[in-house]
């Protein structure tokens, strides 16, 4: 074999000029001049975005890219330049150019390009109009929905020397300017998923500034190199980026994201593979990415991205992987079904990465892989909806959540991450007090106290110990933490992690878990693990962080860690008490008396309303002033007789002496 020659799956295009013997008879010497003149501005959109010209004969062009959003926006941008360019040109010697664009295989050999994917690109670059771009379907399905173009549906079309018929579509930028015809008849625009697309303002203007600043992509400008913001893990590592809807209804939004998240549990129970969290890569969600900046940006070697388009009960999942260093596809695939099938194409999507990516799976892996949720669609389907609204963390989205959570229940009885969410929902709102919002409801027809919160989590969460997951083994650990059986909470944490070793907050979980039991050196180690997986970490990996540095002395850096925790979540009061511990380490006095205030401000409201339990309450104060008392005795916050007397400042603050 010539080890010269390079085979690879690439998107392909291929450039030519329309009539081009005419404007060689009309004038040979300019012709020639203003054809190649075309190609080099070309040439230099398409290096902008991107890709890469392998060669130019004649009146043709050839280029490569890793991504056909890329080669899409490359030749649009260079078009309407063009058109531009030729308005301004004094006489009739004018290449109009016409552009194929497919997904295929080729050899690279000595900066040329040829095999199969480029003939199909030339066949398809047949099919575009003057001025236009034509694009085979396996590459169009790719593009995210969220790009500025218009996609019109060819048809399925035979071209010379391919056995199958082909789909294709052309390609425009969408105009904003034209007002549609109520009453003209719908014309024949392809798939309903190129109909929902958002629609974006383009100038002309826009396009002609590309070319003049030397073809930088306006949605992808250039970046220089760089190092990594994390250094790459001594495993393999991917981040597996939202999944475009390219469904003709917006509301099957939830069934996209929730086959995102599907696979990245699914392959986040690989101890030997580092997946980055749910959390950081839906921060991506609808934006135009360049694959080696999130790549250096998370520290990752692999990127995924993919695309699922759901009508009626059929799927289509489109999927690809690429390197992030170079940019380039390693593998590309479409899976079609039916929704009864949807499990049997996760395990191949998932099955397939494993084994791009060389992982051999322990016996345990292989058992908690092939351990799925449920068998149920119907069940998943209505867990999916559910579990997008508890994402969104509100009482009122809680509300709305419970129903369709409860039904996935009802239908596979067995159902452990239906229960898990349950449980999850009502310890949240027993936490975080938000009872009080959940209190009255008559269309959903909920009704729970504060107390009550709690009896339904243990009841729920009973249910989801039956099979239990990493959320169930979370929650357990917290309710073990808080009633001082540390070693339990210990123990939980370590399943929960054990089950999704990928998981920030079943790390988050171990930190608490540790702190509370007085191992904050661990602690720490727990935390930044979690905060690694999860770059884009919320509040809480960072409340944890800094109790476990102020737990261990470390002042300074438990002040930097609990401000930009409060900063980022302003609503968990409960940051409030470390933080004046830790000004008043710091000998801080002003800020240490401005903090505590604040946090009893929020006692005094909430206290009242459970005072019922104020038992309960008091326990739980005890507990923060175990943790954090020296620091308010050393601001003179509480009196030196005992740590215990802060209760009693509590209590004075909420008229419960």
């Amino acid at each position: 074999m010539d080890e010269s020659l390079t085979r690879k799956l690439a998107v392909l295009l291929h450039a030519d000029v329309v009539g081009s013997t005419a404007l060689v008879q009309a004038n040979e010497t300019l012709a020639h001049q203003r054809i190649q003149d075309a190609f080099r501005r070309f040439s230099e959109t398409i290096i902008g975005h991107g890709g890469t010209p392998h060669e130019i004969r004649g009146d043709a062009l050839v280029a490569e890219f890793s991504k056909a959003s890329d080669a899409v926006s490359a030749s649009v941008t260079f078009q309407e330049a063009n058109t531009a360019h030729n308005d301004g040109l004094p006489d009739e010697i004018c290449p109009v150019v016409r552009v194929g664009i497919a997904l295929g295989e080729v050899v690279v050999a000595d900066n040329t390009v040829t095999g199969e994917g480029i003939v199909l690109a030339q066949r398809l670059e047949q099919l575009a109009e003057p001025g236009g771009v034509c694009i085979q379907d396996a590459a169009y399905q790719t593009v995210p929905k969220r790009l500025p173009f218009e996609f019109a549906s060819l048809g399925e079309r035979e071209l010379k020397g391919f056995d199958e018929r082909v789909r294709a579509y052309s390609v425009s930028l969408i105009d904003d300017s034209a007002t549609p015809d109520p009453e003209a008849p719908a014309a024949d625009v392809g798939p309903p998923a190129a109909q929902s697309r958002s629609r974006y303002v383009i100038g002309l203007a826009a396009a002609v500034v590309i070319i003049v600043g030397g073809g930088l992509a306006w949605w992808q400008p250039w970046h220089p190199e760089a190092t990594p913001a994390h250094p790459l893990p001594d495993k393999p590592s991917i981040a597996i980026l939202p999944f475009d809807n390219l469904s003709d209804d917006s509301s099957q939004e939830y069934f996209v994201d929730g086959m995102t998240e599907d696979l990245i549990t699914d392959l986040a129970k690989i101890e030997s593979l580092f997946v980055i969290a749910r959390n950081t890569v839906f921060t991506y969600k609808d934006r135009s990415v360049v694959v080696p900046d999130v790549a250096r940006e998370l520290g990752v070697k692999y990127v995924l991205e993919g695309s699922v388009r759901r009508v009626a009960d059929r799927v289509r999942i489109n999927t690809q992987l690429i390197d992030g260093a170079s940019g380039e596809h390693i593998w590309a695939e479409r899976y079609d079904g039916s929704l009864t099938d949807i499990f049997a194409l996760q395990d191949k999507v998932t099955g397939e990465i494993i084994g791009q990516l060389k992982i051999r799976l322990t016996p345990d892996e292989q058992v908690r892989r092939a351990r799925k949720g449920t068998d149920n669609p119907e069940a998943h389907d209505a867990y999916l909806k559910g579990w997008q609204l508890y994402r969104r963390y509100t009482p009122e989205d809680f509300v709305e959540a419970i129903p369709y959570l409860e039904r996935a229940t009802e239908l596979d009885p067995d159902y452990g991450r239906a229960w898990a969410a349950l449980a999850s929902i009502y310890w949240i709102t027993y936490r975080k007090n938000f009872a009080w919002s959940l209190i009255v409801n008559p269309n959903r027809n909920i009704v729970v106290s504060w107390i009550g919160s709690f009896h339904k989590t243990d009841y729920y969460l009973r249910q989801a110990m039956q099979n239990p997951t990493p959320l169930a083994y979370q929650i357990e650990s917290q309710i073990s933490s808080d009633y001082r059986q540390f070693d339990k909470a210990i123990s939980e944490a370590e399943q929960a992690v054990t089950l999704d070793p990928n998981d920030p907050e079943g790390h988050q979980a171990m930190a608490w878990a540790l702190i509370f039991a007085g191992r904050a050196e661990e602690a720490i180690t727990s935390a930044e693990n979690g905060m690694r997986l999860d770059p884009y970490y919320p509040a809480p990996h960072l409340y944890v962080l800094g109790t476990a540095h102020l737990m261990l002395q470390q002042y300074t850096q438990a002040e930097a860690a609990l401000k930009r925790a409060f900063g980022l979540n302003s609503e968990n009061k409960n940051i409030l008490l470390p933080l004046t511990a830790t000004y008043a380490h710091l000998d801080k006095q002003q800020e240490a008396r401005a903090t505590l205030k604040q946090f009893d401000e929020f006692l005094v409201y909430w206290t009242p309303k459970i005072s019922t339990h104020m038992e309960w309450w008091q326990f739980k104060r005890e507990v923060d002033v175990r943790l954090f008392g020296s620091g308010l005795v050393k601001a003179g916050l509480c009196c030196e007789e005992g740590l215990e007397a802060y209760i009693d400042v509590i209590r004075r603050g909420s008229g419960l002496e």
